[in-house]
């Protein structure tokens, strides 16, 4: 198992953050017996494709351009000239293999996980040429698994080769007997079929080599506990931070709450610790909304601010009890709640009603019903220092 320099073991399996900082340094799983596989093998193939044509166009030009005069040859631009372009022309038939080869380069590191390009990778460390490390590289996993390939490739490749040139020396030797335009397109043919089949012998020590070199990277990004505690530390917050947004936010949240109340139509209390302000629009929502709600400070600010800006208080404690413990800040009160509240707010809007001379003055609902399950016992022991909501 994999140590930590303070002597924790690696046991936590990386995060999606260790995973990206180390994509960011260039830190990626990559097989070179992958890479080396497709580019052989897309050579191979490339020759089968385009050999017998390459060949052909060769020869051509080799046939074109070696024919030259005498008086030609004696002078230098027009040799100069023949030369370079006898290389340019052969250059351009060569083209689509050499871009096909190009491509190849790419598909191995794209399927090992896409491509990344670090310059952090590419600097200089000191720890590069440390020789203990050296030393203890030497006797790796890694450095056993890159003996076990370099042993499997000798013996694979070796023995796919013999047989191969087993299979086709008859054929080599029957090309001494071709004009040369056919022995070429022949000999091409023959390379490309041979080198195809050496190169399936590197197909599997890819497939050994990828989930060894998937499995090593997983481990040399595995974590100790307390890498795992310090990361959640930076990305989180340290805990005294934390507590201070927490803190702000809810002030924030109060004094937003405390400009709601002047815009309330009834402030509903228990003249000891609770206080809800409702508010209520015949063209907003269909039920009444909380605006602000506390107990303790709280609700003492609560009630002070709707004296302050007219609005009614109404002492009714089960129903402030009720509608604080169900009901969250810009919600509707529950529907088991209407006929209470209804009752509260019919007798607020009477009040606000011009008294006419000899009729009795209105009467504060006496008998407010509260569902059981919306009950909420009164507390004498509610602590009334200040709850924040």
């Amino acid at each position: 198992m994999a140590e930590h320099e303070s002597g924790q073991e690696r046991t936590e399996e990386p995060t999606p953050k260790r995973q990206q900082d180390a994509k960011k340094k260039g830190q990626m799983a990559r097989s070179r017996e992958l890479n080396t596989m497709i580019s052989l093998l897309v050579g191979a193939g490339g020759l089968i494709v385009f050999g017998s044509t390459m060949i052909g166009k060769l020869s051509a030009q080799m046939t074109n351009y070696l024919t030259m005069s005498p008086a030609g040859m004696d002078d230098a631009e027009v040799f100069t000239a023949t030369v370079g372009g006898a290389l340019g022309n052969g250059i351009l038939i060569c083209v689509p293999f050499f871009v096909l080869l190009l491509v190849s380069v790419f598909v191995g590191p794209l399927a090992m996980g896409g491509w990344a390009f670090s310059p952090s990778s590419m600097a200089f460390k000191i720890e590069k040429v440390n020789p203990l490390k050296g030393i203890a590289k030497m006797v790796s996993a890694k450095s056993l698994m890159e003996l076990a390939k370099a042993l499997g490739k000798f013996f694979l490749v070796g023995s796919v080769a013999t047989l191969v040139i087993w299979q086709t020396f008859d054929q080599l030797l029957l090309l001494a007997s071709k004009d040369v335009e056919t022995a070429l397109n022949h000999f091409a043919s023959i390379a490309g079929f041979s080198f195809l089949s050496f190169c399936t012998a590197l197909i599997f020590i890819a497939a050994v080599d990828v989930p060894f070199q998937l499995w090593e990277h997983k481990r040399q990004l595995k974590m100790t506990k307390q890498e795992i505690k310090d990361e959640s530390k930076e990305s989180e917050g340290r805990p005294e931070v934390k507590s201070q947004i927490r803190m702000l936010q809810r002030e924030m949240s109060q004094r937003r709450m405390m400009d709601n109340v002047p815009t309330a139509n009834v402030v509903i209390t228990n003249p000891t610790h609770y206080a809800v302000a409702l508010k209520y629009d015949d063209l907003g929502p269909r039920a009444p909304v909380v605006v602000a709600k506390g107990k303790g400070e709280i609700a003492q600010r609560i009630r002070k601010l709707a004296e302050e800006n007219d609005v009614m208080t109404f002492s009714a404690p089960p129903l402030a009890r009720a509608i604080y413990a169900s009901t969250e800040i810009d919600r509707e009160i529950p529907a088991q709640l209407y006929l209470a509240v209804a009752q509260v707010l019919a007798y607020v809007y009477q009040l606000k009603l011009p008294v006419m001379p000899g009729q009795p003055a209105p009467q504060a609902p006496t008998n407010i019903p509260i569902p059981d399950e919306l009950s909420v016992p009164e507390d004498s022991s509610e602590d009334t220092s200040g709850e924040r909501p």
